[in-house]
């Protein structure tokens, strides 16, 4: 599904589902997303009788880094459901959240990222300034387990 070109994407066309496989409207609309990324730790090793004066590196445990997603507040309790569904245990709370880039005139989708078995492990809004004239926002925190590339 990935799109190969000479030029770079911009960033700003991007859908995301959080698992219910709704890209439109405003349940959908995130403003900003912190990188999503994947990290092996490495092990190193060496016996004693080796004739090299090095350690090897071998593959580990793979981490996933937890992903932020921000959007304005619009009184929408969706993510307030799914968070309430993770704390009291449901067996459906973990999902498969979608992050798709788009192309300039959102016809083609270039480049997709699947995290797999995600649950939302913070949900903060605010700050809230009687003064400010600021969007209201809220922002959630994704952990998941595994990270796919199309």
């Amino acid at each position: 599904m990935a799109v190969l070109r000479d030029r770079p994407y911009v960033q700003f066309n991007f859908l995301v589902d959080l698992g219910t496989g709704n890209t439109d409207g405003p349940e959908a609309g995130f403003q900003e997303m912190s990188n999503i990324g994947m990290e092996v730790t490495v092990s190193e090793y060496r016996t004693g009788n080796s004739k090299e004066n090095s350690v090897k590196k071998i593959p580990g445990m793979n981490k996933m880094t937890d992903v932020t997603l921000k959007r304005g507040v619009i009184g929408s309790l969706d993510l307030y459901r799914w968070l309430n569904d993770i704390r009291n245990g449901s067996a459906n709370a973990r999902r498969t959240i979608t992050v798709s880039l788009q192309s300039e005139d959102h016809t083609t989708v270039v480049q997709t990222w699947k995290l797999l078995n995600a649950i939302m492990t913070k949900h903060i809004s605010g700050p809230f300034n009687a003064k400010g004239t600021d969007v209201a926002m809220e922002e959630l925190t994704i952990a998941y387990e595994r990270l796919e590339m199309e």
